[in-house]
């Protein structure tokens, strides 16, 4: 593999592309999807496979994805998954790196939106739970407060207060566990479920497909 997550972070077309998508979503009033939010994927996604002993070279393509995941927002949002695929194809083409891994990276890519995508490859598994449990208040680009209640992504990210994801090891199967911490003053669980149900059911193919249970804890209450 002849290129890595931390040259790719700071390769100047990246940053470009990836600022010029999250600047795009604020316009149209998203949540952030900056490097703040593709690093902590791709952090995720890296920590996953590692934790279920998955190889060093699937851990390192898990973390790429996860950097150029969201790289098509650049475009359009709409179909942000096949475009953001061709682009990091180009991308990596360029860099050198073998064919076939990018034939999973982009396929990861290509497959991590709930819309259009499923858990095609250990990669995309990883990525989708990375991508789909990644809410926090940080994520909130809104600065009225007025707006962020009346917006119902903006008041369910900017409630949770804390957001852990780990890998129970179990004498059945592993469990991929995401733990949040919701002010229910801000905003109800049902709220939460209301957006993020459909990638909470994502989240548990994509455990399936790595083998493991998909757990989701809210207050210290299991809600799936």
């Amino acid at each position: 593999m002849a290129i890595d997550y931390e040259t790719l972070r700071d390769d100047a077309k990246v940053k470009a592309y990836i600022n010029a998508g999250n600047n795009n979503l604020r316009a149209l009033g998203y949540t952030d999807h900056s490097f703040a939010h593709v690093c902590k994927s791709a952090e995720t996604a890296s920590f996953i496979l590692a934790q279920l002993g998955y190889p060093k070279k699937s851990v390192e393509l898990a973390k790429i994805a996860g950097l150029l995941h969201d790289i098509g927002n650049m475009i359009n949002r709409t179909f942000h998954a096949l475009t953001g695929a061709e682009i990091a194809r180009d991308i990596l083409e360029s860099k050198g790196m073998a064919y076939k891994d990018i034939a999973l990276v982009c396929s990861a890519i290509g497959n991590h939106d709930e819309d259009t995508g499923s858990p095609v490859n250990e990669i995309c598994a990883a990525l989708i739970v990375a991508d789909k449990s990644d809410v926090r208040r940080s994520r909130v680009q809104e600065q009225d407060m007025d707006k962020i209640l009346l917006d119902i992504h903006d008041r369910v990210n900017y409630a949770v207060e804390k957001s852990e994801i780990d890998v129970v090891q179990t004498n059945a199967k592993p469990v991929i566990k995401l733990k949040l911490d919701i002010d229910s003053s801000i905003t109800s669980v049902m709220d939460y479920f209301e957006i993020f149900l459909s990638r909470m059911l994502m989240c548990r193919r994509a455990a399936h497909y790595l083998g493991s249970e998909f757990e989701l804890v809210i207050n210290n209450l299991k809600m799936m």
